[in-house]
């Protein structure tokens, strides 16, 4: 086949226009700092890229939902912290009750407390979270303590658990037993500890003074249970920063240009693209016709 000026410069031209994308690539490389711009560059790193970022994204939204979970755990744990102090004052009072000393108007002060007390104790069971009612189930969107129109205090409380998903395919529970501390039975001790000492019923505060110390213990149990809960999410949260790190460097690797290579590369490519403009003008020779123009 006869090589011809025609030929020598069409595919002058082609190495040229070849070298001006190479240049187009490693500038573009070279101001974002990533390997590829669009996903034509290099499918394979937009392939693993798109899992890499997935995983991430994963591991990011059970980070979110561990935000969640701790925040249900703090405002659970304050919300204990609260009842304790309200039964352990109520122990006192019911002890100060079976004073024998103390008058029946003495007592009617005393009720008077208790009935405060009380109604404190449904004000934390009524605790909400980001307008959650944190100890009803999951009916978060009902108040679970209510008052009727005779003073007394009534619990309808949501007994199944309320989770939230902190790892792939893990479920953690982040509510207590509601029913064991703002269970109908909890306001029912309340109110009739009220009672007793509105009726000044000594015999009935000696009962009461017991059912007290078993709710407190009954208390314990359940700040136990929830600090060991709190403990796993601890541990989950460890796991998932590990997790977050690996994802992150393992996306970097795939997409980050390595910037040195790349202004060297860059450095090269321009002197082989002077060269090769400097090659095509001697092949390109003017013709008869660019002399008569």
């Amino acid at each position: 086949m006869r090589v011809t000026q025609g030929m020598l410069a069409a595919n002058s031209l082609k190495q040229i226009s070849n070298s001006y994308n190479k240049l187009e690539t490693l500038q573009n490389q070279l101001s974002t700092g990533k390997k590829i711009t669009r996903p034509s560059d290099d499918p394979i790193v937009a392939t693993k890229g798109m899992a890499y970022r997935s995983n991430l994204s994963e591991v990011n939204q059970y980070k979110r939902n561990l935000t969640e979970a701790q925040s249900w755990f703090d405002s659970s744990e304050s919300g204990l912290e609260q009842v304790n102090s309200i039964l352990q004052r109520t122990k006192e009072l019911v002890v100060q009750g079976l004073n024998g000393t103390n008058e029946s108007d003495d007592r009617q002060a005393i009720a008077r407390e208790i009935e405060q007390l009380k109604l404190d104790y449904m004000q934390v069971g009524n605790t909400q979270v980001a307008g959650n009612y944190i100890f009803n189930g999951v009916n978060v969107g009902a108040a679970p303590i209510s008052e009727n129109a005779s003073g007394m205090i009534e619990s309808n409380i949501n007994l199944d658990p309320f989770s939230v998903e902190v790892s792939k395919g893990i479920q953690l529970r982040v509510n207590i037993h509601p029913e064991n501390i703002f269970g109908q039975g909890a306001f029912d001790l309340m109110n009739n500890v009220q009672t007793a000492f509105e009726q000044n019923d000594v015999n009935s505060l000696k009962d009461l003074s017991t059912q007290v110390d078993t709710q407190l213990s009954t208390l314990l149990a359940e700040r136990s249970e929830l600090g060991a809960r709190s403990n796993r999410l601890e541990l989950i949260e460890n796991r998932l920063d590990s997790q977050e790190i690996t994802a992150t460097k393992m996306l970097s690797n795939n997409e980050d240009a390595d910037i040195e290579k790349v202004i060297t590369d860059l450095t090269v490519q321009e002197s082989v693209h002077r060269a090769a403009l400097g090659v095509g003008a001697q092949i390109i020779q003017p013709t008869l016709l660019d002399f008569l123009r």
